[in-house]
């Protein structure tokens, strides 16, 4: 294969991949009527047409796509390989991207980042939250974090936390205007504070236990949020109850801004686990940023 080959296939890669001429210009530092031209010249080149444009869209063929899928590993190994070799500094060097949840950011991560950033200025750490579940290597992460239940059994695991206990919760306001539940079946009684799943589309399940015995349910309420603040925010104001981690309450439990109810019947979350590919390429940072996360039990 020649080298202006190689190239092409590089750049058509990145266009298909991010369905734009604009935005894949911009991560490829060319012009768009460059990378036109680049795209042209390949199908020319091959006699396939791999790309549907239209004035609104760029999208892959069916053999676009087919080459697509066997391009993208390829890249992805070549761009390892040469990060790896060129990474021969003494110290770690280079960009980490994980994927999380809102919950274990907090309390894990940044914890952890703070005590290897200072020291390692070369490395750069970039976290998105999104509670939905990632195919990190298509979305271009190094690594995600999910509990240990949600992480896929292709990825390699490392624990980063002790298990989670679970609270619930609610204003003393509240439960002047709505009693106490104190069994699952009271819960549907109440308003209810609810997290949205963006994958699945459903409520994320109270999970509770008392004795040996399960309960998983999904309740209906007023109020629903993608993210863990805003219900924590929404029950502190007297909207419903909440089922939250302990540690995002204690405090307002504490000052008595919070009440918990049902303790018997919490369950704990399973731990949070850092995943990662197989393929994904032992760099120094890397290493470095999976030490840190990973959960001693002292």
């Amino acid at each position: 294969m020649r080298r202006d080959d190689m190239a092409d296939l590089a750049a058509f890669a990145v266009v298909a991949e991010e369905q734009s001429f604009t935005r894949a210009s911009k991560r490829l530092g060319l012009s768009q009527s460059a990378l036109s031209q680049i795209v042209r010249r390949l199908e020319e080149r091959l006699g396939l047409r791999l790309l549907d444009r239209t004035t609104r869209s760029v999208a892959p063929t069916q053999i676009g796509q087919e080459l697509l899928s066997t391009l993208s590993p390829m890249l992805r190994d070549l761009d390892a390989s040469i990060g790896a070799l060129s990474e021969t500094k003494d110290k770690p060097a280079g960009t980490i991207r994980i994927t999380t949840v809102e919950h274990a950011a907090r309390q894990f991560l940044i914890p952890a980042l703070a005590k290897i950033l200072p020291d390692n200025p070369d490395v750069k750490v970039e976290v998105e939250v999104d509670y939905g579940l990632k195919d990190i290597v298509a979305s271009h992460f190094d690594a995600g974090v999910r509990l240990g239940e949600q992480v896929e059994k292709d990825m390699i695991a490392v624990r980063i936390s002790p298990p989670v206990p679970m609270a619930i919760v609610g204003s003393s306001h509240y439960f002047k205007r709505h009693p106490a539940p104190s069994t699952p079946r009271e819960l549907s009684r109440h308003v209810c504070l609810n997290l949205r799943m963006p994958t699945s589309g459903t409520f994320y399940e109270w999970r509770l236990s008392r004795n040996g015995k399960a309960v998983h349910v999904r309740l209906d309420g007023q109020l629903a949020f993608n993210a863990l603040g805003p219900i924590r925010d929404a029950a502190l104001a007297g909207l419903g109850i909440a089922n939250l981690p302990l540690d995002q309450v204690h405090e307002f439990l504490a000052s008595g801004q919070l009440q918990r109810v049902m303790a018997d019947w919490s369950e704990d979350l399973p731990p949070y686990y850092l995943y990662y590919p197989h393929r994904r390429h032992g760099s120094a940072a890397f290493r470095l940023v999976i030490d840190g996360l990973r959960w001693r039990n002292l």
